[in-house]
This record gives C-alpha cells, structure tokens and sequence, in this order.
C-alpha cells in the first residue's frame, strides 16, 4: 500500500527523532544582591583575613548567632573601602588584618540580648567573663540592645605579623574579653602588648576610623554613611 505521509512530513519527523531530548530543569536562582550600599570585605579587600566567631559555636553565646548563615564579612562600601587603606597601610610595615565581625543583623543583637537576660546559661563564663557577673554585662556596655554594627561600619579585628611566622600578635586579651584588660589603655597589659594595640589604633584612626574605650578591637568609621539605620538583612 502507498505510503500517504507527505514526503516533507516524514523528514523533519526523522529529523526529531535524531535530536535528543532535553529535560526541562529550572533555572538556578540567581544569589540575591546585598542590601544596596553594602559590600563583601573579600571582594574589596581580598588580603584581608576573616574568622568569623559568630557563625560558628567559638563565641561567648556558644552558638551560632541569629543572621549570621555564611562565614563572610560585610560592611558598608564606605567602609571596606577605609579598611582596605589601612591594610595597605599595615603592609608596609609587615603586618595585616584580621577582621572578627563587622555589620551585624538586628536579630543577632536581639539574640545577644536573650543570652544576656538568661543568667542560667553561663558555660562560656570562665573563657570570655571570668571576673564580670553575667548581669554586669549590659550596665558595663559589653552588651547593648542596639549596636552600631547594625549600621554596617563598625568593624572589630585584630593585626597578623606576617614575618618570620605569620600569626595573630599579642593583644593581651581575647576578641570578646569581657573585661577591664580589653580596654586600650588597661594598665593590665605588657609593654609589648600595649604598642600592638596602638599600632593598630593608631593605622585605624589615620584612615577615618573612631575606636571604642572599652575594646581594643572594635572600631567606626567617622563618617559612616547610615549613621541613623540599623539594618537587619542577614549574612548569606
């Protein structure tokens, strides 16, 4: 019997039969932008090293923290473009940086604030307030239920000396101390340790930064961009 498929017909049909199916998979959802003025410190300042307690248990809650769901660092351009200053800075003289935290969510600060008021949770005691009573903590200011960090440019770190060894230098206290000794003048320190806290006073305020006097590590830059918002997007 004569075939009555059109001869047309019958070549794109073999012709589809030659093309290998193609499973329709969605699309990888692009990774959402930052909050608009706000930058990864690695991508303005790669050289500059990260450890970021509060995305992990090694912190004075002993826990992750609300808002922190990635190990990164994020401030305001502004201020990742200052830190990148000081880091050249500190290079010349055979030294780097270390930043432990910089913006902080709203919720994290909310978290902070639930640790502080539970005065049952006091594991972390003897490493980061071995001489303050956990409810001496907000009246001291080493917790406050609103932070600058949340406005995106303050920053807390620490300096690298990168020769003969490359290892963090000796502050005399811990990140997150709480206690007299962290403060940038305490009388309680070395002589050597002092100089390393005013080295890296001394980089930071040349380059806009205001320090905090009761921590040697935690810095703002002068003329933050959002000095009246505090921000509560997460780090991811």
């Amino acid at each position: 019997m004569k075939s009555t498929v059109a001869p047309g017909i019958a070549l794109v049909f073999g012709l589809c039969l030659l093309i290998p199916i193609i499973s329709a998979e969605p699309p990888e959802a692009a990774p959402k932008p930052l909050q608009r003025g706000f930058v990864y410190l690695s991508d303005v300042a790669p050289d500059i090293e990260a450890s970021v307690r509060y995305a992990s248990n090694q912190n004075f809650l002993g826990e992750p923290v609300d808002g922190y769901l990635a190990k990164k660092i994020v401030l305001t351009s502004q201020a990742a473009e200052a830190l990148r200053e000081v880091q050249e800075h500190l290079l010349k003289e055979g030294f780097s940086l270390k930043v432990f935290d910089a913006y902080r969510p709203q919720r994290a600060v909310n978290h902070f604030v639930r640790w502080g008021r539970d005065l049952n949770a006091q594991d972390t005691k003897a490493k980061y307030y071995p001489d303050v009573a956990k409810a001496e903590l907000f009246n001291r200011g080493y917790i406050a239920r609103q932070s600058g960090h949340s406005r995106g440019s303050t920053l807390d770190l620490t300096l690298i000396k990168l020769e003969p060894k490359k290892q963090e230098v000796d502050m005399g206290t811990p990140f997150d101390f709480f206690d007299r000794r962290s403060w940038p003048y305490s009388d309680e320190v070395t002589a050597e340790q002092h100089a390393n806290r005013m080295r890296l006073r001394t980089a930071m305020k040349e380059h806009g930064f205001r320090p905090y006097d009761r921590e040697w590590w935690h810095f703002t830059l002068i003329n933050e961009p959002f000095p009246e918002t505090y921000f509560d997007f997460p780090i991811k």
